[in-house]
């Protein structure tokens, strides 16, 4: 997770970082990031594509459900704070 300028973190792990104290060594870092093609796709070529990647859609779906949940987690975490 070092590294990242952005990301999406579940409330549980939240939690867990917040109550380490272990050390925090980057891991990521732009400049060193791989040099790849760029794609670009339109939207009805994006959902055919996943619509053929059974795995995908179905990972795609749970982590969407994952994160509908753990904003609720966060949001109860917010709300007791104040």
């Amino acid at each position: 997770l070092a590294g990242c300028d952005l990301l999406t973190i579940s409330p549980d792990l939240l939690q867990k970082l917040a109550d380490s104290d272990a050390a925090v060594e980057r891991k990521l870092v732009a400049d060193e990031s791989a040099d790849i093609e760029k794609i670009a796709i339109d939207e009805k070529t994006f959902r055919f594509m996943l619509n053929e990647d059974a795995m995908g859609t179905e990972k795609l779906s749970e982590g969407i459900r994952a994160f509908v949940a753990d904003s609720a987690k966060l949001k109860k975490m917010i709300e007791e704070l104040r």
